[in-house]
Formats: structure tokens, C-alpha cells, sequence
């Protein structure tokens, strides 16, 4: 009996262990999710776009003015000559085939299905904040993704795939084009919902508050996507994320020991949390993005040794020297 005991214990506690924390129960978090697939009803119009306007201007009269004025740049529809001019777009040769590509490349039930997911664990940790409306949309290779207070648009143009052969003809670099895949759009358009909700107004100008602020934007994903790999969150590639994990110790002893860390120069924060195809300080091997990436470590830390910390009040928490202090942070 008692080694039957020892047993059991042995395997809650392995069962423990291995459990993702960020898993809640969700059963009684229900949402007001609205997503439209905003490109399909405007392409398929056609050559009757100036008499389906109306109903355009109708179904989606945030969505529309939005879509026209900061995406593709063409004015508003009260304004003269903008049936000419959204015509032009959507039977433009090259817009034409790129929504062929697009239909045939991206599940926009996919994207829906993620994104509701991702927002109904939002809700769960943050039952008062807005959930915006989406929509996709073909941005002429414009937006990734657009926000409002309460609208999230997302270009599906820019997520055709890395080996898309129009990006190139564009001249997107290729540390960018690593990320323009359909499996990054719901991680992207979270993070970019994460900034809106949660601004960086009101924290300290050194490096290391832009460092922990991105760690916190990168937990709010562990806690939003518990579900998706750490290298789409923050979109690196393996090899990347294995560089980081191996150098963590001497990432953060060259900026400990170089006074980085309390850097206010603008290029010192750009070099560090900017994306870019590598970190200039360190190897050609390193990944853009690597205090972004020890800010994660970062927060991590101290989510774990402060266990009594909700996720809103760590959100709510600008003081980024408090929470480095509390994290116990100690790369080996």
C-alpha cells in the first residue's frame, strides 16, 4: 500500500508538472465575437461595386471608412469620385490575382476560430475590456494589422507565405518574410491588440522598461495563445529560439556589464527590441528582438516566484525596476 501511495504521488506530481498553468477553465466565458470576412462581400461585387456601395456602406459602416481612408488610402465613400477610385482597386489586375492567392492559401475560418479562442481567454482574465470586431481585408500589401479602440483589421495579403515571390518584388527582407505566413496572423494580430489595450504610456524611458514592457506583451500571449509555440509568439525560428535559450547568460552579462540596461538612447532601445535580422551587438547567429526576448525571460521570473500576481495586475504594474528587482532574474 505504501509503495502504491508513493506511486500515486509520484504521478500527480509528474501530471502537475507537466500542466500548462495558462489552460483556465472556460466554460463559463462566453463572448460577443464578431468577425467578417470583409474582402470576400467587397470583392464580390465586381463590376456592380458602384451599385452595391449602399449595402456596402450599410453592413459595415466602421469597417468601410476605415478600410478606405488608412489602409489602401483612397478617401471616404461620402467623398467625390470614391466609387471610381475603390473600383479601380478591386479590379486592378494584380489585386485581382492576389486574392486569388489569397482564397487559396488562407482558411479565414481558421482565423476566426483562433481568434475567438484567443479573445474568450482575454475575456477571462480581462471580463471588462473590449473585444473588438474583426475584419479581413486585402490591403495592397499596405497592413499586417490595423487597429481602432474597437476594430482589428487584418491584410491577408501579407501573410501569403515566406516563399511568396511577391514579397521580394516588393523588397521585404527576408528576417520579415520569415513571419508573413497564415500561421502567425492570430499571434500577430494579438500582440498588436495587447499594445492597443495596453499602451506604453506611463513607463520609464530606459531599455530595460521597453525590455519588460515586451515581456509583458509576449506573457499576455502565453496567457491569451497557451496553446501556441513560443516561436510564433514572438517569431523567431527554432535555431533562433536555441540561440537565445544558450546565450541567455551572456546576453544579459554583456548588457549588465556594457550599463545597457539604463540606456534613454533611442538607437540603444531600436538595436535591442526592434525587429531586425540580427542583434547587432551579438553574432550574425542572433535573432532582432533579443531584449524583447530577455524582458520575456524577465516576467517569467517573476510570475513565478509571485504566485499571488494576477495577470491583470501585472499588466497594470509600469514599474519595470520593481518587477526586474522581484524577478530574482538569474540567467545561468
Amino acid at each position: 500500500m505504501k509503495k502504491l501511495f508513493l506511486i500515486a504521488c509520484c504521478f500527480v506530481l509528474l501530471v502537475s508538472c507537466g500542466r500548462n498553468p495558462f489552460k483556465v477553465d472556460l466554460s463559463n466565458t462566453k463572448i460577443d465575437f464578431q468577425f467578417y470576412a470583409f474582402d470576400t462581400d467587397l470583392f464580390a461585387a465586381g463590376t456592380n461595386l458602384e451599385q452595391q456601395l449602399p449595402d456596402l456602406e450599410k453592413k459595415y459602416p466602421n469597417i468601410l471608412p476605415l478600410f478606405s481612408s488608412e489602409i489602401i488610402t483612397i478617401g471616404y465613400p461620402e467623398d467625390e469620385g470614391f466609387a471610381e477610385r475603390l473600383n479601380s482597386f478591386v479590379s486592378d489586375s494584380l489585386i485581382l490575382e492576389v486574392k486569388g492567392k489569397v482564397d487559396a492559401t488562407i482558411d479565414r475560418n481558421q482565423i476566426k476560430d483562433g481568434l475567438q479562442q484567443a479573445f474568450r481567454y482575454f475575456n477571462y482574465y480581462f471580463p471588462d475590456k473590449v473585444i473588438p470586431e474583426v475584419f479581413t481585408c486585402i490591403s495592397g500589401f499596405n497592413q499586417s494589422v490595423i487597429m481602432t479602440d474597437s476594430l482589428m483589421g487584418i491584410g491577408l495579403d501579407k501573410y501569403l507565405g515566406r516563399d511568396c515571390n511577391y514579397y521580394p518584388r516588393l523588397g521585404i527582407p527576408n528576417y520579415q518574410t520569415i513571419n508573413m505566413n497564415p500561421d502567425k496572423i492570430v499571434s500577430d494580430a494579438m500582440y498588436a491588440w495587447s499594445t492597443t489595450i495596453f499602451p506604453f504610456n506611463g513607463y520609464g524611458q530606459q531599455l530595460i522598461d521597453r525590455m519588460i514592457y515586451e515581456g509583458k506583451m509576449l506573457y499576455l500571449l502565453d496567457a491569451t495563445l497557451p496553446d501556441t509555440p513560443d516561436s510564433l509568439k514572438i517569431g523567431y525560428t527554432q535555431k533562433q529560439l536555441e540561440f537565445c535559450s544558450i546565450k541567455e547568460n551572456a546576453m544579459w552579462t554583456y548588457l549588465a556589464e556594457y550599463k545597457m540596461l539604463f540606456s534613454t538612447e533611442r538607437m540603444d532601445i531600436k538595436r535591442y527590441v526592434d525587429d531586425s535580422p540580427y542583434t547587432s551587438s551579438f553574432t550574425a547567429d542572433s535573432p532582432g528582438r533579443t531584449g524583447a526576448w530577455l524582458g520575456w525571460q524577465i516576467v517569467k521570473a517573476y510570475m513565478n516566484k509571485h504566485s499571488e500576481v494576477t495577470i491583470p495586475e501585472l499588466m497594470e504594474e509600469k514599474d519595470c525596476k520593481k518587477i526586474l528587482n522581484l524577478s530574482g532574474y538569474q540567467p545561468e
